[in-house]
């Protein structure tokens, strides 16, 4: 059997650091402060947190922190699931199309059948769609970059095709609205869907059998299929589960302003990747973590918020958020190799 290499998880388990000198550089002791696979996301989030609390009045508000939550449902949700993907050694760069072809399918039925049909079927365009992904990365061995980006074009083309270039208004069928707009202790649906999918995904990767082999796929899928993992079926159930909350996504929102279009999610894609790898998820594969990736989430979305509530130029949030993309990036090779 070939040994697993230091620094790679074994069955899943996160491998712990190597003992370190007791003797470390300055330099060296304050990278590992901000050691973002290790939880150091939770300290710019905090600090960010904490100077918006301090420079807007209209930030720590529980209106303003529910609608936070609110409008990253279909974010939070895709990212989750996509931590999934990044772990077991792929990446899924379709969770925008799926977005919208899953939110067009949702609004058409929900003109012409009962809402909740409607939400099973633009679901279930999830399902599918990240199937095919899987079968086509794990069995076929195509790149999961390429592979999941010519879907993307496929399952885009396919949303256009559908609606002819024009918006579906669902207006006339408020009780669709119901899905996300309804409320429970004052916090509404979506918030409490996006918050039962984190808890579910996030327990299928830390807590079962299951999630350790995504781990260990990620890490060293030779090794895992020595083992006897079956790597393809896990890479392809994290597909699956990509696509699924990809579709889910887009429903709540179709939900909550009762339109879709074709157009839409063009930049989900990246705003979940961003979320996923400032969190602290490894690009290459066998580290991660679902609440990391929920809290690089909510770090963007506090950017984007303290922009708008401060009234600052949005081009800067797009200069901040890829810094901060090229940092997380960056960190996760520089540690890979001292670890090494």
């Amino acid at each position: 059997m070939k040994a697993v290499g230091l620094g790679e998880p074994v069955l899943g388990l996160e491998p712990s650091p190597p003992a370190r000198p007791a003797t470390r550089g300055l330099a060296a002791r304050a990278l590992d402060l901000v050691d973002l696979r290790r939880g150091g996301i939770l300290l710019p989030f905090v600090a960010l947190f904490v100077v918006l609390s301090a420079t807007s009045a209209a930030f720590f508000t529980t209106t303003n922190l529910l609608n936070v939550l609110d409008q990253q449902a279909s974010t939070l949700i895709p990212a989750a699931a996509a931590t999934l993907v990044l772990v077991s050694g792929g990446i899924d760069l379709s969770v925008g199309a799926v977005y919208a072809l899953a939110g067009v399918t949702a609004a058409h039925f929900a003109l012409v059948t009962s809402p909740g049909l409607a939400i099973v079927v633009g679901i279930l365009v999830g399902v599918v769609v990240g199937a095919v992904n899987g079968v086509v990365t794990a069995v076929f061995r195509v790149n999961s970059l390429i592979a999941t980006l010519a879907s993307s074009y496929v399952v885009g083309g396919i949303a256009g095709l559908a609606t002819g270039g024009n918006i579906i208004t669902d207006f006339n069928r408020p009780s669709f609205a119901d899905f996300a707009r309804s409320s429970f202790l004052g916090v509404r649906a979506s918030t409490w869907v996006t918050l039962l999918a984190v808890l579910v995904l996030g327990f299928l990767l830390h807590r079962t059998t299951v999630g350790r082999y995504m781990y260990a796929a990620g890490g060293n899928a030779e090794a895992a299929r020595l083992a006897g993992v079956r790597v393809h079926d896990v890479q392809i159930l994290a597909f699956v589960l990509s696509g699924t909350a990809a579709a889910l996504g887009g429903v709540i929102d179709t939900s909550r302003v009762l339109s879709a279009e074709s157009s839409s999610g063009t930049t989900l894609a990246f705003t979940v990747l961003a979320g996923v790898v400032v969190g602290g998820t490894s690009i290459l594969g066998g580290r991660g973590a679902v609440w990391r990736s929920v809290v690089g989430v909510l770090f963007i979305a506090l950017i984007g918020n303290g922009f708008d509530l401060l009234g600052l130029n949005p081009l800067y949030e797009q200069i901040v958020l890829g810094a901060f993309l090229v940092l997380a990036v960056g960190l996760d090779a520089w540690t890979r190799l001292r670890r090494s």
